[in-house]
């Protein structure tokens, strides 16, 4: 049985090692508050917070939205990592999500600074692969740290903002493992399941304010974001009987993407639709974002006994 010894604490723990709400540094807003002053709002430029912006996806959307004219606040928990973005325009924070007193003051500089905060695009994670008893329940509680809690973290302090001026987009940037779950992925899937349950209940909650929550559903893409997942478990760790499952997952890489497979989507092709989701007058709930995270939308349809079927005779093929 695993106990809070096993769990890597973080700051908005409890004494218990559950998380705890993090109001501490959560600031309110009066509902009748305007930041921004009533002139104001129809002559300064909106403005994003992006987090994860070091490479790949945040990058690309930090691009996209500054060609788009939007005052764009580019995050990255080492803000060494986006001195590029800040020389074409962006304006940099350092950001850890996983840190709620630094979440909160980054939303507060945001809101300081530009006036507003009209979008938060929640992109920063990464992917714990592998099979489940490979890893450890630290781990885990460090997957869900960074891809769940994260966002959470970002929306509650962000939210208040969006309901004083009387608008706001909430654009969380999930996966296709979010819809379905394969061998070796319940780790990440399961923190993308968290995203998306959370980001369906959370749009119907804020419709009323004017504020829309929209999921970005990305299949494979062209980044880095495989040497992280290659990085999050060594060889050493690797239980000798999975070793089909491992040789499943590299094939798969290789053919889907993020390693040069033909199927990957580019970062630009995300950032595109990131983009989208934040304009659109009356954005849909999702958009999935390559032909792998079509196709993974239509496989979720098939009664699970299929699915299992499928990946026994894969993996008899390897």
């Amino acid at each position: 049985m695993a106990t809070d010894a096993d769990v890597e604490r973080t700051a908005d723990d409890g004494s218990e090692g559950a998380v705890a709400e993090d109001d501490s540094g959560r600031d309110t807003v009066a509902d009748d508050a305007d930041p921004a002053g009533d002139a104001d709002r129809y002559t300064r430029k909106q403005s994003v917070l992006i987090t994860g912006c070091s490479s790949g996806i945040g990058r690309a959307t930090a691009r996209a939205f500054l060609e788009d004219d939007w005052r764009v606040f580019a995050t990255a928990r080492n803000v060494d990592d986006v001195d590029d973005l800040e020389e074409e325009g962006c304006e940099t924070l350092e950001l850890d999500v996983t840190d709620p007193e630094q979440v909160a003051r980054t939303v507060e500089a945001v809101v300081d600074d530009a006036g507003s905060i009209d979008c938060v695009v929640n992109n920063a994670g990464y992917a714990q692969m592998g099979p489940l008893e490979d890893i450890s329940t630290s781990d885990l509680h460090r997957q869900f740290d960074v891809n769940v809690y994260g966002p959470h973290r970002l929306t509650r302090a962000a939210l208040p903002h969006m309901r004083a001026q009387g608008e706001g987009r909430i654009v969380n940037v999930s996966s296709v493992a979010g819809r379905i779950a394969m061998p070796g992925s319940g780790a990440y899937s399961g923190s993308k399941f968290a995203l998306e349950g959370m980001s369906d209940a959370l749009r119907a909650e804020v419709d009323e304010f004017d504020i829309d929550v929209v999921l970005i559903e990305p299949g494979p893409v062209e980044t880095e974001f495989t040497n992280r997942v290659d990085e999050e478990l060594p060889e050493d760790e690797r239980t000798a009987d999975y070793e089909s499952l491992y040789e499943l997952y590299d094939d798969a890489q290789l053919i889907g993407g993020g390693s040069g497979g033909p199927f990957a989507a580019e970062p630009e092709d995300v950032a595109d639709a990131i983009l989208e989701s934040a304009t659109s007058p009356d954005p849909p709930a999702r958009y999935p974002v390559g032909p792998l995270a079509q196709y993974g939308l239509y496989a979720r349809f098939l009664p699970a006994s299929i699915r299992d079927r499928l990946y026994g005779l894969v993996r008899k093929l390897v």
